[in-house]
């Protein structure tokens, strides 16, 4: 049972950390937040794939700030 609330806990840590991850990619954020804004607007038509270069640079983005964040942490 320990071995489950180790895991809990590392899982609860990285959400905590999700708001300053996210924070740090507020340019991309938005960039992909308008993209899907747009497709599902009256007229639009919101797909798969759609918004896939916005959304890679936000991911990739998200992955170097929490990159950055476990490499200040050790």
């Amino acid at each position: 049972m320990s071995t489950n609330g180790a895991v809990w806990g590392r899982v609860r840590s990285r959400l905590r950390a999700f708001p300053d991850h996210l924070a740090a990619c507020g340019a991309e954020a938005s960039a992909y937040g308008k993209c899907v804004q747009a497709s599902t607007a009256p007229g639009g038509r919101l797909s798969k794939d759609l918004c896939v270069r916005e959304f890679e640079a936000l991911r990739s983005c998200f992955a170097a700030a929490a990159k950055k964040a476990l490499m200040g942490s050790t």
